[in-house]
């Protein structure tokens, strides 16, 4: 426009960086200080941002969104899957720990059938000897989930098409995915273990994220008689209980590593002490946030947890699922 000052729509490196800490030191002091009324106050700033009052508090989504990014950051930096499932795998109808706890007479009437077997001296092992052949014979075995024994699609597909197996569309897919698994990880059970228990592993942030909108479903659904209250309420409220939830879970975390390396029972007691102080923050939140009476809000509690409970354990086998296919 006529009479406009012509202002350069570019900025400068040194503007752009000052602009940047601004940000960060502003976000910064919100979120320490929305952290400790958060922790100090069950339920006062879910009732804060109902009445409008939200300038002086970091907005509940990006307090969410950062808590959980940086939760599981460290969560995933630090935990590896370990080969631990395998320990269930059998040689010979036994598995590693009950060969593991056989006496010496037993261990050497077991490895010497395994030789005959294998058509090799009718001979025991030695423990180092077994070791190995434990190593070899878990990483040559593959994954079974079916009863089926094929070693290829095109053996399967001649099975089905000669009549000789007659599956049904859910079997034929768990077949078909044995057989895929084993040939991607060259029948190493190991690395198909680890690769699922990392997927599964994995799915924990979209599990608790599915999660948090049922939960405010459900106390919806609780206090269906308060018609001041909105669904967009009760999110609100639970996403700051989540918020507090992933910062305890955080110094849970870093306890039991410290003690992983410790192994002292009291740090195991103040875990536990940890857990139960977040179920009393969680009944103090809605007691304060709803303002009911002690009775009412203790069966309220525990209605929610349980049907909490009970999604939880579906939606997690939701996941199994969808991991196991996905790997």
């Amino acid at each position: 426009m006529c009479g406009q000052e012509n202002i350069e729509p570019k900025e400068t490196a040194w503007n752009m960086l000052t602009h940047f800490f601004k940000d960060l030191m502003h976000f910064d002091g919100k979120f320490f200080s929305t952290l400790k009324w958060l922790i100090a106050r069950p339920g006062f700033l879910s009732k804060e941002y109902m009445a409008g009052r939200r300038n002086s508090y970091l907005n509940p989504v990006k307090m969410y969104v950062f808590t959980s990014a940086f939760f599981f950051l460290v969560f995933f930096s630090f935990s590896k899957v370990s080969d631990g499932g395998i320990e269930t795998t059998t040689i010979n109808g036994k598995t590693v720990q009950e060969i593991e706890k056989m006496d010496s007479a037993q261990f050497a009437d077991f490895t010497r059938r395994i030789n005959r077997e294998d058509e090799k001296a009718d001979v025991p092992m030695t423990r180092t000897e077994f070791d190995k052949y434990k190593d070899s014979a878990i990483r040559k075995s593959g994954v079974r989930i079916t009863p089926t024994g094929f070693s290829s699609r095109a053996e399967y597909d001649s099975a089905l098409q000669s009549g000789k197996k007659k599956h049904n569309w859910v079997m034929r897919q768990l077949v078909y995915k044995q057989l895929d698994l084993n040939k991607k990880y060259n029948n190493d059970s190991r690395l198909i273990v680890r690769a699922f228990m990392d997927k599964i592993m994995h799915s924990l942030p979209q599990m608790l994220f599915v999660s948090l909108p049922f939960f405010a479903l459900l106390l919806k659904w609780l206090y269906f008689r308060n018609k001041k209250l909105f669904y967009v309420d009760h999110l609100v409220f639970t996403v700051h209980f989540y918020i507090f939830s992933f910062f305890a879970m955080f110094i849970m975390y870093a306890i039991t590593k410290i003690n992983n390396q410790l192994d002292l029972g009291i740090f195991r007691l103040i875990n536990f002490l940890l857990f139960l102080g977040m179920l009393f923050y969680e009944y103090k939140a809605m007691r304060k946030f709803y303002l009911q009476s002690r009775g009412k809000t203790i069966a309220k509690f525990l209605l929610l947890n349980l049907a909490f409970i009970v999604f939880m354990v579906l939606i997690f086998g939701f996941f199994v699922i969808f991991s196991f296919f996905k790997i």
